[in-house]
């Protein structure tokens, strides 16, 4: 006899749990949803004890305080996971917004002191608490629209200090938010003023990264290879410290330029390579060949006036590709996975099964929580999205519109559907 559940949701009309995959899904296996129709789903103590047709939920026993959630044959999807997403920054870029649409490109803006580093001395001159209060809001922005679990990033202040509290807001912020945070430090994310490349790489690794494995401040190490930012070399010997110090490595990859970041990634053994925009057909390959997952920004895409990361590609080679925003304050102001689920069917050319599972399940892998969250199986997080709509594809074909009527967090509701 099974004991008693504490959290019981019935009549999904579609139940898509994306379980039963052992690791990221490729190629066709992208498209099975695992769905269950009139779907009922249980939990106690925030796990999933139980998914069947709501007919067989009358075998289980509820606990007298339990709650009890008819979807009215509405979708339910897992909740969405973020992979990459820059949370904490004070300031605005949107006078750079402006000169962009005036037809200057970001590059010819970050050369003039503007991109990355006006959000530095914006973020370096906010205290603790200020950055606090700006990216609880940006959470709660994020749960109304399904997000469930994130990953965040430091980088805005590129000094020890600054970088320090950036991490410490988002252990705090994962103490606090219903929201789980995985936290990254990305240190490298550009050469602040006071330093040359060579020498900043030096601080990063010789300083910074003892610094931030010392507090457990982070999961990841990050570090942005392109054209203007740091070469391959410099990267790697970035992401070679942090993994001495047991920080798992993730790259910003051939965003601009292609600077064989996808090949490095699969060399280092990177949870992900992200952005992509530009990567070759050796690094397609090296990607597909791996267990590096390639996470897709559409949003950066879209916002700057670049072309899309070549998904299609991607997918038919076999790749393991997870949709991200990449929120931040100058290249994709965007909260919203559905909007990056909607960008990459019409952008991208991806399918809408494709995308929700790149969203979900190939997005907790990218941050290494799929033995977590990403798909509604037994042993995993009560993590769930109650769409307003019967056929989640509306999800994207509703672009700019927020469906999401409900969100539950390990088996409690967090938001709507009450």
């Amino acid at each position: 006899m099974m004991d008693e559940v504490d959290f019981l949701l019935v009549h999904a009309g579609e139940l898509h749990t994306l379980g039963g995959a052992a690791g990221p899904r490729r190629g066709q296996a992208l498209r099975d949803l695992g769905t269950v129709r009139d779907g009922a789903l249980a939990a106690r103590q925030g796990r999933i004890v139980w998914i069947g047709p709501t007919d067989g939920a009358r075998r289980l026993h509820l606990a007298p305080d339990a709650m009890e959630l008819d979807a009215g044959g509405r979708c339910v999807i897992p909740g969405f996971v973020d992979p990459h997403t820059h949370l904490v920054w004070a300031g605005s870029r949107a006078d750079e917004w402006e000169m962009r649409l005036g037809g200057a490109t970001y590059e010819e803006i970050a050369a003039r002191g503007g991109g990355i580093l006006s959000t530095v001395r914006a973020t370096r001159a906010a205290s603790g608490a200020e950055l606090l209060h700006l990216a609880h809001s940006r959470l709660d922005r994020m749960l109304r629209h399904g997000t469930t679990t994130a990953e965040a990033k430091s980088g805005y202040c590129l000094e020890l200090e600054g970088e320090l509290r950036m991490l410490r807001v988002v252990r705090e912020l994962d103490r606090t938010h219903p929201i789980d945070l995985v936290p990254t430090f990305l240190g490298a994310h550009a050469t602040p003023p006071e330093f040359d490349p060579d020498g900043y790489v030096e601080l990063v690794c010789q300083e910074m990264i003892p610094a931030v494995a010392g507090e457990g401040l982070a999961a990841f190490c990050d570090v942005f290879c392109d054209r203007g930012a740091f070469t391959p070399e410099q990267a790697e010997r970035v992401l070679k410290a942090g993994k001495a110090w047991g920080l798992a490595p993730k790259i910003h990859a051939d965003e601009f330029s292609d600077q064989g970041g996808a090949e490095l990634a699969v060399r280092m053994g990177a949870a992900s390579a992200d952005h992509l925009l530009r990567v070759s057909e050796e690094g397609i390959a090296a990607l597909a060949g791996s267990d590096t997952c390639a996470v897709l920004l559409p949003g950066t895409a879209l916002f700057l006036g670049l072309p899309f990361a070549p998904a299609r590609r991607m997918i038919e080679a076999g790749v393991a590709v997870a949709l991200g925003t990449d929120f931040n304050p100058g290249t994709s102001p965007t909260l919203s996975m559905p909007a990056v689920c909607a960008l990459a069917c019409s952008g991208m050319r991806m399918h809408p099964a494709e995308a929700l599972t790149a969203a979900t399940l190939n997005a907790a892998h990218a941050i290494g929580r799929a033995h977590q969250v990403g798909s509604l199986e037994v042993g995993k997080q009560a993590d769930l999205v109650v769409l307003e709509t019967n056929d989640y594809r509306d999800l994207m074909m509703a672009f700019g519109t927020n469906l999401v009527a409900g969100v539950v967090k390990a088996g409690r509701v967090v938001t709507g559907a009450r």
